[in-house]
């Protein structure tokens, strides 16, 4: 009992800071796994054997799969067809949400969530709604979308290697999910379309960079006069010339405009600058520089733009590495090549000083830079970029010979010939081979903290087992279940999940709950599929709270939301899938 309560003491204190998020979720989960490990509770041969779990191979090669999908122009055109979408809400939404869920249910889902993103903004624009009317609504359709197969979510790949290695069967086949799954994301994308968009408050959110940044007035140009002491200086001197939020965000020779962003630049006489400031630091900076202000003129935010530089809005994930940081502590402009001219937060745009700003996930950046700096920059910092790229219609043959791929090895682990993660990763590989995807997309593309999650968290799983405190968790919930009816066992289970997966990542809810599950299985001696895929739908129901999974968090601040957005719609979404979702696996997988 002593090793027991050890666990579960330490499992609290990691689902307490899971939910707290002061420390990322990897973070917390290698705490927990070197915790036990150092207490004797995991051996410590066996502490790091998670990073090698099939489960972990199988969700690294999944992402590196659908970074190909997207890069073959499959996805974008599909997208490319929306581009008509009828003016209607109830069709808009429809479309919308049944293709993100389609996608998901065979890619990762915030990929399929970023590449609608933009769409589903730029469809509230011209339709003169609010994007809150679409985003979260999107959000939940990528969360119900990866409950259809096997590679939908980090869950069902966990459950149904799972199953194998506890129950002592196979694993659960790539289609095994879809008779409960889709059933489910059906009776929830129609509650959704029909009633749910109804509850999500009306908020502001975003429609273009001028409704939500104003930047405008805080524009000014300068110039260098003759003699003046800032003619030969560098951008790196001007912008250190004071302690003020001033920002240098155009530079203007002969009357063309050059692109500034080396921290080498040097300026003449005669230049013009723009630059961006209040008035009370704007008046430090031309004291201090001897910069005089032009003729004045309206400013606007085309003129932070030119041939070669651009201006983009930019939603921070919640594996950024900008997440708790500040941009001056980050220094995005001499590492990067980028300024950031403004942070909104929840739909408004934020007054402080956006360099001494700590970044949250669900912040919107605005940020300029070399266009082509920007794509790179994106991928870098762990950001989605909230404008419609360049839409790739795919070349028959990259077309073709990616589907041939993905096809085949959906064909050979659906047919039990080979085991999901050698298929999935010999697609991985096959693809990087045909050129569909190189190496630096690769690495870019795995989700490293999801990765360190599941292999730390995997060997946590396995102490709560052999500890015997699954067992001790199980009985406690059929005890208390009494001679209700296996209904009943199942709902408290299912409602169990879905509470943990709205506070905690749904890997580590399913990798928690699935041993519970099997205790119970055991404890009244009945099969443990139903069980199993009552964890798996739960863990990928989180739509109480932004902080459940990053689709959620993804479209707070585009969306404008505030915390306490997300259940209006959310719990009655849950109470009705869950009243789905039961019946559901006892027709499909009886007890």
């Amino acid at each position: 009992m002593v090793e027991q309560y050890t666990v579960f003491a330490i499992l609290v204190l990691a689902l307490v800071f899971f939910a707290w998020g002061r420390w990322r979720y990897d973070l917390v989960a290698i705490i927990a796994l070197l915790s036990l490990t150092l207490l004797g509770l995991i051996p410590a041969e066996k502490a790091f054997q998670g990073f090698s779990h099939p489960a972990v191979i199988t969700v690294a090669a999944v992402l590196i799969i659908s970074r190909a999908l997207m890069n073959a122009g499959i996805v974008d055109s599909i997208v490319r067809l929306m581009s008509g979408i009828n003016q209607q809400l109830h069709v808009q939404l429809s479309t919308l949400i049944a293709a993100v869920t389609v996608c998901s249910s065979f890619m990762n889902n915030i990929g399929a969530l970023a590449l609608f993103m933009p769409v589903a903004i730029r469809i509230a624009r011209k339709s003169n709604r609010s994007p809150s009317v679409f985003l979260m609504p999107l959000a939940f359709g990528s969360l119900l979308g990866g409950l259809m197969t096997q590679i939908g979510t980090p869950p069902n790949i966990i459950i149904s290697l799972y199953r194998a290695e506890t129950a002592v069967q196979a694993p659960f086949r790539m289609f095994d999910f879809a008779p409960v799954g889709a059933g489910v994301a059906l009776v929830g994308v129609v509650f959704i379309v029909i009633a749910g968009w109804r509850l999500i408050p009306c908020r502001k959110g975003r429609l273009a960079p001028e409704d939500l940044f104003t930047v405008d007035n805080y524009l000014t140009e300068v110039y260098v006069p003759e003699g003046s002491k800032s003619a030969g200086k560098r951008l790196l001197d001007l912008g250190h010339a004071t302690a003020g939020d001033v920002t240098v965000v155009g530079h203007v020779r002969n009357k063309r405009k050059l692109p500034f962003f080396s921290p080498y630049r040097v300026f003449a006489e005669g230049d013009h600058i723009i630059i961006k400031a209040n008035a009370e630091d704007l008046n430090e900076f031309l004291e201090v520089t001897g910069l005089e202000l032009t003729a004045s003129r309206k400013l606007s935010a085309e003129d932070l733009r030119s041939d070669e530089i651009s201006v983009i809005e930019a939603v921070v994930t919640a594996s950024s590495v900008l997440v708790k940081q500040t941009a001056r502590s980050l220094n995005l402009r001499s590492v990067y090549g980028i300024n950031l001219l403004g942070i909104s937060r929840e739909g408004v745009q934020l007054k402080a000083r956006p360099d001494q700003v700590r970044f949250r996930a669900g912040d919107v950046l605005l940020l300029q830079g070399r266009m082509e700096v920007l794509q790179q920059v994106m991928s870098s910092l762990g950001c989605l970029p909230l404008v419609e790229r360049g839409l790739s219609l795919g070349q028959p043959r990259r077309v073709f010979l990616c589907m041939v791929t993905f096809a085949a090895a959906l064909g050979s682990t659906a047919l039990g010939f080979v085991p999901i993660q050698v298929a999935f990763m010999t697609a991985a590989v096959l693809m990087l081979l045909t050129g569909l995807v190189n190496l630096r997309e690769i690495y870019d593309s795995i989700d490293w903290p999801i990765i360190v999650l599941l292999g730390a968290m995997i060997p946590v799983s396995k102490a709560l087992e052999t500890t015997g405190g699954a067992e001790t968790i199980g009985s406690a919930i059929y005890g208390l279940a009494g001679g209700f009816t296996p209904y009943f066992i199942l709902t408290i289970l299912l409602v169990i999940t879905m509470l943990l997966s709205n506070v905690v990542n749904n890997a580590a809810a399913a990798l928690l709950m699935a041993p519970i599950a099997i205790s119970i299985a055991v404890g009244l001696n009945v099969s443990a599929d139903p069980l199993l895929m009552i964890v798996a739908v739960g863990a990928s129901c989180a739509f109480l709270t932004p902080i459940g999974h990053q689709s959620n968090t993804l479209v707070m601040g585009p969306g404008g939301y505030h915390f306490g957005d997300y259940w209006k719609m959310g719990l009655p979404l849950t109470i009705i899938i869950a009243l789905a979702a039961v019946p559901l696996i006892l027709v499909v997988w009886p007890l």
